[in-house]
């Protein structure tokens, strides 16, 4: 099934607000794959708060081919990282309540929490860290 850009797009803005520390990496190869197109279209657009994102969805018709093709492979990366997410706070929610509720979540916090009361996490919670994280 084909995925419009637009929905990437979407994808990719609600990803990287939820993921600062893969933002960096995505987001550089992104803008590297459609310096090109940001440069025609939207180099008159101030960046923050999403204007890029809306700028290109704008122009989403007249794209290159490599950067449609660097859109779709962050929010398809994306979206396996925002699944694997909720794979893994789902399976842990019992003990992210229990163990970790006065952890600020964010920059691997739960999980360090998770790690220092291993002794007290269940099975299924573990099996998602080790299916999630390969530790």
């Amino acid at each position: 099934m084909k995925y419009k850009l637009s929905v990437m797009l979407g994808t990719v803005a609600l990803a990287f607000a939820a993921q600062a520390s893969a933002q960096d990496t995505l987001l550089e190869y992104v803008v590297d794959a459609c310096e090109s197109d940001l440069q025609q279209y939207c180099s008159q657009v101030t960046p923050g708060n999403g204007r890029l994102l809306h700028c290109v969805a704008a122009h989403e018709d007249k794209l290159s081919g490599r950067c449609e093709y660097a859109l779709y492979q962050a929010a398809s990366l994306l979206e396996e990282l925002t699944v694997a997410i909720e794979y893994f706070a789902e399976s842990c929610a019992t003990e992210i309540t229990t163990l970790c509720s006065d952890v600020e979540a964010g920059e691997g916090r739960i999980l360090a929490c998770l790690e220092e009361n291993s002794a007290d996490v269940g099975a299924t919670c573990k099996a998602a860290i080790e299916d999630t994280v390969g530790e």
